[in-house]
């Protein structure tokens, strides 16, 4: 018999080691014990080998061996010695397949242990909470985060990872009995284990944490056994909403007796709920141009003023009898200041000469006032803004119509078509005089759609066909005016 050292928390690289030296001295399973290497031992150890020839393992063994060996068991070395040690010598061909066998004992009880890691690393995942650390020395301006977490296995490097991945930006240190992971200035260090950090008083944050937790709880679908088979006790004390546990299970059935009695308060139809909130009329304040303006260069109804580089208001005069509304600036338009003055902006002058519209008496403006894009290199790429943002920049687009009342809005593109009518729309299908609300409307395509398409006379024909939209547009003010 011989007595192999292999530290308690070996990882797979350290037990890929161990075996390749005993497999090299032909030692099979059965006259080797592994034992740590600082506790004293009667038996021999294996003589160090040199000419230890490389070999291979199947995949599926690969895996099975990357989660077992995290287990805390102490026979998982030999368990996997045995079938390595099938693999690569039965019958001096080995079992390479012996890891698909799952009725296998050696095989079963590793798929138990890897199982048993697996679930302990999600547990990590799920219920580790980082608390700020209040100190008076924070370096560079940043806080560091402290975390105390109790695995059931050797599973830190496996875990740790995930977390460095989704707290890139933050300083961090994660403390287990088992060691310590310390995340700083974009660096992964690992460390002895250490003892439970204080607790760390964060009481705004641990309040909304509780709060929401304390609202998501729903006393009519309580099953304890299932509620402590996903979130074991063994991890209650390092978590603060279990806290609240043991009273909301109690009250549990209370609380569903009261919601029992309660009115049902069913809603209200979906029509009713339409023609209620069509029916809600809201007092827009009036003001000139000039003063919106202004108002609206300090903007932060949404997250878009924080990359662009100004609010893009509108621009024309006061009293225009046309606004035509587009979807929002681009590239150029964000640096001057102004909308249509790129190259949309170019085609969109040149269709109005055509159509006999003169650009300096009607008054153009976007849906949405501030540049959206997506940095790619040195470029700016222009995306879409989602129906959120368009809710957020109505409220300066309703400002705008109501200080100068035109008699016709031109919708330019389906994000402006979308603001003015409250409701997605097709251009292409609803092309045409169109109703806002009230309003008279018109919808046609913005030109940015004409530089997108690459073919040349798929462009031309649009090019036409946006030209006498503006020219309908023209007649119909033509005729407004005679009537």
């Amino acid at each position: 018999m011989y007595s192999v050292p292999i530290s308690r928390d070996a990882d797979e690289a350290e037990f890929r080691a161990v075996a390749r030296r005993c497999l090299a001295s032909g030692l099979g399973p059965q006259v080797l014990t592994f034992a740590d290497p600082d506790q004293p031992s009667l038996l021999p150890r294996p003589l160090p080998r040199e000419d230890i020839a490389p070999f291979t393992v199947p995949r599926n063994f690969a895996a099975l061996l990357t989660d077992a060996i995290c287990h805390r068991a102490p026979d998982r070395f030999a368990l996997l010695y045995d079938a390595l040690w099938r693999i690569t010598h039965y019958k001096s061909h080995g079992e390479r397949e012996l890891a698909t066998r799952a009725a296998d004992p050696v095989i079963a009880k590793l798929a138990d242990y890897a199982h048993q890691v697996r679930r302990d690393i999600h547990k990590m995942h799920a219920f580790l909470r980082f608390r700020e650390c209040k100190e008076d020395d924070k370096h560079d301006g940043k806080s560091r985060f402290t975390a105390w977490f109790e695995p059931q296995h050797f599973i830190l490097k496996r875990a740790v990872p995930f977390f460095v991945e989704r707290f890139p930006s933050m300083d961090w240190l994660i403390a287990t009995p088992i060691g310590t992971a310390i995340f700083q200035d974009g660096a992964l260090t690992y460390g002895p284990p250490a003892q439970k950090p204080p607790e760390g008083d964060d009481r705004v944050l641990d309040e909304l944490w509780l709060t929401y937790y304390r609202t998501t709880f729903n006393p009519a679908r309580v099953r304890v056994k299932a509620m402590t088979s996903e979130m074991p006790k063994h991890y209650w004390r390092n978590m603060p909403e279990t806290a609240l546990i043991p009273d909301m299970v109690a009250q549990a059935s209370v609380r569903v007796a009261g919601m029992d009695d309660a009115d049902d308060g069913a809603a209200p139809l979906f029509a009713q709920r339409i023609a209620e909130r069509r029916a809600t009329v809201v007092a827009i304040p009036r003001a000139p141009i000039a003063a919106l303006r202004a108002e609206a260069s300090a903007c932060q109804r949404c997250a878009l003023h924080t990359a662009a580089t100004q609010t893009v208001f509108g621009e024309g005069p006061e009293n225009a009898r046309i606004v035509f509304v587009g979807e929002q600036p681009g590239d150029q338009e964000d640096l001057a200041g102004k909308p249509f003055v790129g190259p949309a902006g170019e085609m969109f002058n040149r269709a109005l000469a055509e159509a006999a519209i003169d650009r300096g008496i009607v008054y153009v403006t976007n849906a949405v006032k501030h540049f959206k894009y997506e940095p790619r290199g040195k470029r700016r790429i222009h995306q879409r803004p989602n129906a959120g943002e368009v809710r957020a920049c109505k409220w300066w687009l309703d400002r705008e119509l109501t200080t100068i009342e035109p008699e016709l809005i031109v919708a330019l593109g389906a994000t402006a078509a979308q603001s003015l009518a409250g409701r997605s729309v097709s251009v292409l299908r609803e092309r045409g005089p169109a109703d806002f609300a009230g309003r008279s409307g018109f919808i046609s395509i913005h030109p940015s759609f004409l530089l997108r398409l690459p073919d040349a006379a798929a462009k031309k024909k649009e090019y036409e066909n946006f030209v006498a939209d503006l020219h309908r547009i023209r007649v119909l003010m033509e005729t407004k005016r005679v009537a």
